[in-house]
C-alpha cells in the first residue's frame, strides 16, 4: 500500500506515545506512522499492526541521548523514501530523579534527552516536513509552579547553566531538571510559532500538549524499586480517586494518547498554533514560559550547540 503522507512520534513505543500512535494510525490508514524509541522490546509497532488489521505502523530505534545517532537516524531517513512528515511528535522523555547524569555528548542527560535531541531531530527533518506540518511537543503541568504539582517547581537560568550544571548542582532534586526540561519545551515551542508565523506562505502549527498525570507510565523507570511499584502498581488502580482528592489532570495513557492523537492529527483544530493544551483543552501555560528573553536564549543556544557548520546555523535558525 502506498501512503500518502508520514506521522512521526519519538517515544512511542510505550504509554502515551503508544496510545498516541495506535489512535492515529486507527483514523487515518492512509498515513505511514512512523514511532522511535531507543528499542521496541514490546513490539509495539508489530501489536498496533495486529489490533487494527493493518500494516501502517513501522519502528525505527533512536537514541536522544546521542546526537550522533540523531542524525544516523536522519541520514536513514533520507534513504528510506517515506513520504513527507505532515505531523511531528516530539514525545518522547525521561526522568532522573537522583544525582547527575550527562550524555554522551557530555550535557545534563534530562534537558538533553527531553529538550535537545528531539529539537535536532526536528532541525535535521525541516526538508522533510510537508508544507502545513503539524509540530506537536509534550510538556507537562509540572512545569508550571502555579500547578501546584508537588513536584519541586522548573527554575529557567539560561540554557547553558541548564546543559552544563555546576558541581554543586548534583545535589539538586533530579525533579527540578525534569519540571525545568518540561518549560524548556514550551518555551522551544513557542519560539518556534512565532517563526513560522513571520514566514509568508507557511500554514504550521506548533503546539505544547500537557498530558497530565498518567500513573504506570515509564517515566519512574529511575526511580527507586518500591517507587516504581507505587507508580506502576498502585496508582493504576485509584486514578478516580487521584481526580477526586488530587487533581482532575489524571488520566490513564488511553485517554491522555487519544487527546495527544487529536491535538496531532484532528481537523478540530486546523490552523491552531502557538498553544498550550491541557488535555483537549486550552489553557494558559506557566508566567515564565510566555517569557521571550528565555525562548531566544534557548533557541538560540540549541541551534549553536546542535549545528555542526555555519550553513547549517543558518537553515536551522529559519526553521522553514
Amino acid at each position: 500500500m502506498s501512503f500518502t503522507h508520514t506521522v512521526l512520534i519519538t517515544g512511542g513505543t510505550t504509554g502515551l506515545g503508544f496510545q498516541c500512535a495506535l489512535a492515529i494510525a486507527r483514523e487515518h490508514p492512509e498515513f505511514l506512522i512512523v514511532i522511535t524509541a531507543r528499542t521496541d522490546s514490546n513490539s509495539a509497532a508489530a501489536t498496533i499492526n495486529k489490533t487494527l488489521r493493518q500494516k501502517n505502523v513501522v519502528f525505527l530505534p533512536i537514541d536522544l541521548s546521542n546526537l550522533t545517532t540523531v542524525r544516523s537516524f536522519v541520514t536513514d531517513w533520507e534513504t528510506k523514501k517515506y513520504p513527507s512528515i505532515c505531523t511531528l511528535v516530539l514525545n518522547a522523555g525521561l526522568q532522573f530523579p537522583e544525582g547527575l547524569r550527562k550524555t554522551v555528548d557530555g550535557i545534563e542527560a534530562t534537558f538533553g534527552i527531553n529538550h535537545v535531541g528531539n529539537t535536532l531531530l526536528f532541525y535535521l527533518l525541516l526538508p522533510h516536513l510537508v508544507n502545513n506540518v503539524r509540530v506537536v511537543v509534550t510538556s507537562s503541568g509540572t512545569h508550571d509552579p502555579a500547578q501546584k504539582s508537588g513536584l519541586p517547581d522548573a527554575k529557567y537560568t539560561t540554557a547553558e547553566e541548564l546543559a552544563y550544571p555546576a558541581p554543586e548542582a548534583a545535589q539538586i532534586d533530579g525533579r527540578q531538571r525534569y519540571t525545568t526540561s518540561k518549560l524548556c519545551n514550551v518555551l522551544w515551542a513557542y519560539a518556534l510559532h512565532r517563526r513560522f508565523k513571520s514566514v509568508e506562505g507557511r500554514s504550521m502549527t506548533v503546539n505544547a500538549f500537557d498530558p497530565g498525570l498518567m500513573p504506570g507510565t515509564g517515566l519512574a523507570r529511575e526511580y527507586s524499586a518500591p517507587m516504581r511499584w507505587i507508580w506502576t502498581s498502585l496508582m493504576p488502580r485509584i486514578i478516580p480517586l487521584m481526580r477526586a482528592l488530587f487533581h482532575p489532570n489524571v488520566h490513564t495513557p488511553r485517554e491522555s494518547g487519544e487527546s495527544l492523537a487529536w491535538l496531532a492529527a484532528s481537523p478540530d483544530i486546523e490552523g491552531a498554533s502557538g498553544e498550550y493544551y491541557e488535555g483537549r483543552k486550552k489553557v494558559k501555560s506557566s508566567v515564565d514560559s510566555y517569557n521571550e528573553r528565555y525562548q531566544e536564549d534557548l533557541w538560540e543556544w540549541t541551534i549553536k550547540f546542535t549545528a555542526k557548520s555555519p550553513e547549517e546555523i543558518s537553515r536551522f535558525e529559519k526553521a522553514c
